[in-house]
């Protein structure tokens, strides 16, 4: 019967992928004016084998001074969860919620220290509700492929 108990492990988390882009460099650097900040998130959860999933936090963070881009930085934290023995809405809901809550907080490092080695005073991801983000994207999902979030 100990077959059946349900399974969740972390098996690695990982940078899976990072750039900073500063296309307006070094021009952009010498104004004066406050730069304003975009910041994009989304969650994405996929099947690496049997009971083995990957699931990546994204984040794309873009400041701008007017219409120029002062920075880009796109940065996809990622980890590879063991998860057997559990009904598909808990595994839907072990995905979109507690697995990123475990990854974002190394893609909030990554991000800030990036930003920072490029120079500029480091950008501090706000700490994210999953659970909510989850809900909503489960009320929103009427139209939207199986296993995305919503970004």
């Amino acid at each position: 019967m100990a077959d059946q108990d349900p399974v969740f492990q972390i098996q690695r988390v990982y940078l899976k992928e990072a750039s900073l882009e500063q296309p307006n460099s070094p021009a952009i650097l010498l104004q004066q004016e406050q730069p304003s900040v975009d910041i994009q998130l989304g969650v994405e959860a996929a099947p690496v084998a049997e009971g083995v999933y990957e699931v990546s936090v994204t984040a794309t963070v873009t400041t701008k001074i007017q219409d120029k881009t002062v920075f880009l930085v796109e940065a996809k934290q990622a980890g590879i969860f063991e998860i057997r023995n559990l009904a598909p809405e808990q595994l839907s809901q072990i995905m979109g919620i507690a697995c990123p809550q475990i990854v974002y907080p190394y893609l909030r490092g990554n991000v800030a220290d990036l930003i920072q080695r490029g120079g500029f005073p480091p950008v501090h991801l706000s700490e994210i509700n999953f659970q909510a983000m989850y809900e909503q994207q489960q009320a929103d999902s009427a139209g939207a492929p199986a296993g995305s979030l919503p970004q």
